[in-house]
């Protein structure tokens, strides 16, 4: 074994081990530039090398690209990568208020720890681990991503109903395309834009940044507080941190593990149970979703750990884990090596070599990890809102375009954000909505299958509620769901029992215009449900119960808003006309992009946008050098991902 070990830390390995850790972390760090896709660009770099050292490289990528999504959810409130989803409901809010380098450092171990234990679980459990993973089938997946929906009653934000309503609207959006259970085309209402569906990291990126930059611009408030420059990394304080929270950071890591090990799970599902879990038991202030430490520490560190995970299923089944773990198996493929319960036998020199240059990869994050968080965040947070704003917008429209090569997805991406930021106006908070999107896919596919072989033997129940791994799935769900209520009931009564005195009603118009988002949940669902009448059966069940699920919660949301006289509406300040600016900018990009060509398109949006977002007075030559730093950084980027990363971006006229 410790020839292995020796191999490992070869100068070549050591070498691939930090470059692919740096180049996955600045990778997953841009807004839609996945691990996935991290891996996917960098891997022909493999092919002319040895199988150990191959693996170690691509290895080293995943888990940089992992880590690299918590950079833009915590400083920009956009998961870099999907895993990343739930490290900006805590992150987020700690960079707002001075901490965003205590949140980097506190990701950055929460992802070594992490990425350490599902390694040592590779190591030393990967067969029965592989083993235990294939007793999950259609039934067990449907659970488990029901699951994850029971993370809906802890970021509701004090109004379950309309949480439900957004999750049931998210996975409607699922839905969208060509049907997985039976190659259907719904809900696309004869749009071609609509046929290959809604991706889901455009999506995110829609949903999460653009009602970030909308907000960003109508005020001329500072988008982050300025910590004090002589803190550094604050590696004390998050060394503190991982220690109080030394059981969530071992049962998240635990979690990630065992949700990587499950075919086709991924990092989101992980992160999102373990914050879920996190959430349930943790306490403290500030709470969950109001910066946390406890929620980045959760996240992170289970959607590290579904890198070891991952790969268990990969080289001990053959069967890829994850999307990347699909990518590798491919490269592995080409070099001739052949996964399977043998490789762990007649190829150890390979594989227990790549385990050990994995802890490497996984040790090397911390101080990469470190070195380019405290450098991203000083570039975010001194930056002039001027020049962030159309920066960041040209990196959600280009890591948009780079994911399937469609400026359709950047149209949906800049429609959904404006739909995120009323709905989130509106009380309907954007999680749910996330959640849906996410997990309708893989919520659907279970319970289509489940359903065809409970019909099948006769026993629909039995098929749904008689396997054991199920019922656990099942009482833990229902825990999840109630554990968030048992506070808001025992708040119910005031000191000694005495009932606390009812709220005044607020204002009618504020009640009609909550109703009338209300009413438009429930149009949608009603459209649903009679689209799928012409479907066939397969592709009609799951959205159809949804929809008509959906119907019933907004009519108990339009009787509690009738009944008590509470809404929960956002009420906005700062100027309109702003605001306004930043989606037509994008929107306007979307229309020149092909004529003009991608950069010279995104260099009128970003002027478009500095003059947008800029309340200071400037001198002629303080205007040109903004905005020639500005056009300087969009023409880098386009250059980029045209040379480097070769996305064939549009050309027009000129580039």
């Amino acid at each position: 074994m410790f020839d292995y070990v020796l191999a490992a830390l070869s100068p070549i390995n050591l070498l691939f081990a930090l470059f692919g850790v740096a180049a996955g972390t600045i990778i997953g760090s841009i807004p839609g530039l996945t691990a996935t896709m991290a891996v996917a660009v960098l891997v022909p770099i493999t092919f002319g090398l040895p199988p150990e050292s191959a693996l170690i490289l691509l290895g080293a990528i995943y888990t940089g690209a992992i880590y690299g999504g918590a950079y833009a959810a915590i400083l920009l409130n956009t998961p870099g990568t999907p895993s990343a989803i739930a490290t900006t409901f805590d992150g987020y809010p700690m960079a707002q208020r001075g901490d965003g380098d205590l949140a980097v450092s506190v990701a950055c171990l929460s992802s070594v720890v992490g990425g350490l234990v599902g390694a040592l679980a590779l190591l030393l459990l990967a067969p029965p681990l592989a083993r235990a993973a294939l007793a999950f089938g259609p039934v067990e997946y449907f659970w488990l991503a029901i699951f994850g929906l029971s993370l809906i009653a802890a970021l509701s934000t004090g109004d379950f109903l309309k949480g439900m309503i957004g999750a049931g609207f998210g996975i409607l959006l699922a839905m969208i395309g060509v049907s997985e259970t039976s190659a259907e085309v719904r809900f696309t209402f004869g749009s071609q834009t609509l046929l290959g569906g809604i991706e889901v990291v455009s999506a995110l990126i829609g949903l999460y940044c653009v009602p970030v930059l909308i907000d960003l611009v109508a005020r001329p408030d500072r988008h982050l507080q300025e910590a004090g420059s002589t803190r550094g990394f604050r590696l004390p304080e998050a060394f503190a941190t991982l220690v109080r929270e030394k059981f969530n950071v071992l049962r998240s890591s635990v979690i990630g593990t065992l949700v990587g090990a499950l075919p086709g799970a991924g990092g989101s599902i992980a992160g999102l149970v373990a914050y879920s879990e996190a959430r349930r038991v943790g306490k403290g202030s500030p709470s969950y979703g109001h910066g946390n430490p406890g929620g980045i520490v959760a996240t992170e560190s289970a959607n590290n750990a579904t890198v070891g995970g991952g790969f268990i299923p990969t080289l001990v089944l053959g069967i890829p884990g994850t999307p990347p773990d699909a990518v590798i198996l491919g490269a592995l493929l080409v070099q001739g090596v052949r996964t399977g319960p043998a490789l762990f036998s007649g190829g150890s020199d390979i594989v227990y070599t790549f385990i050990f240059g994995l802890f490497l990869a996984t040790i090397l994050m911390l101080p990469v990890g470190l070195l380019i968080g405290r450098f991203a965040y000083g570039a975010i947070v001194k930056a002039p809102k001027s020049a962030l704003v159309p920066v960041v917008a040209f990196m959600t429209v280009i890591g948009t375009f780079a994911i399937r090569n469609s400026m359709s997805d950047v149209a949906i991406m800049v429609v959904l954000g404006v739909v995120g930021w009323l709905a989130k106006r509106f009380g309907f908070a954007v999680s749910p909505i996330v959640l849906g999107l996410i997990l309708g896919r893989i919520a659907e596919q279970g319970f289509v299958q489940s359903w065809t072989i409970g019909a099948a033997i006769g026993d629909l129940p039995g098929q749904f509620f008689g396997r054991p791994l199920s019922m656990v799935i099942i009482a833990l769900t229902c825990l999840s769901f109630v554990y968030p209520f048992l506070p808001r009931l025992r708040a119910l009564k005031g000191p000694g029992g005495v009932p606390v005195a009812k709220p005044e009603r607020v204002p009618a118009p504020l009640i009609a215009g909550d109703l009338i988002a209300v009413g438009l949940m429930a149009a949608i669902a009603l459209t649903a449900v009679v689209l799928s009448t012409s479907l066939n059966p397969d592709a009609a069940v799951f959205p159809r119960t949804i929809a008509l699920g959906m119907l019933v919660l907004c009519a108990l949301a339009v009787a509690q808003t009738l009944i008590t006289g509470q809404v929960r509406l956002e009420l906005t300040d700062g100027s309109w006309g702003r605001r306004i600016g930043v989606p037509l900018a994008m929107a306007l990009f979307v229309m020149l992009a092909p004529r003009l060509g991608f950069g010279l398109a995104g260099c009128v949006m970003g002027l478009l946008l500095i003059g947008v977002s800029e309340y200071e007075s400037r001198t002629a030559k303080g205007w040109l050098i903004l905005s020639a730093s500005v056009v300087a950084a969009i023409l880098v980027f386009t250059l980029s991902f045209r040379e480097f990363l070769a996305v064939p971006l549009p050309t027009g006229i000129a580039f």
